[in-house]
Parts: C-alpha cells; structure tokens; sequence
C-alpha cells in the first residue's frame, strides 16, 4: 500500500534547487557603511556616556 507511489510530498520536498546568488563584497570604502559604523561607534559612545554618567549620579547620592 506504501510502496506503489512513494511519498509524493517527500519527494518534492526533496527537489530544492541548489543554485545561490553570489553574496556582494562588502568593503569599507563603501559610503553607506562609514555612515552605518559612524552611527553605531556614536551610539556605543553615548551609552557608555550615558552609563557613566548615572553612576556618577548615584555615586554622589
């Protein structure tokens, strides 16, 4: 009973393609990411900021 078809929705899973677009290259002369990694440094730099400047607050309590 099993045996005469096979499993049909196996079987189409089974057949993925195998072909992958090629991944860009991504240096850093590129401007979008100097603007990106300008952004993400100053972000870092103003939580740390941040972060420094509440212990000073609760350390003068």
């Amino acid at each position: 009973m099993y045996g005469c078809q096979g499993p049909v929705v196996l079987g189409r899973l089974a057949r993925m393609t195998t072909h992958r677009a090629t991944k860009p290259t991504a240096t850093p002369s590129q401007p979008v990411e100097r603007v990106l990694m300008a952004g993400l440094i100053l972000a870092v730099l103003a939580g740390v900021g941040w972060i420094v400047g509440m212990i000073y607050t609760v350390m003068g309590w």
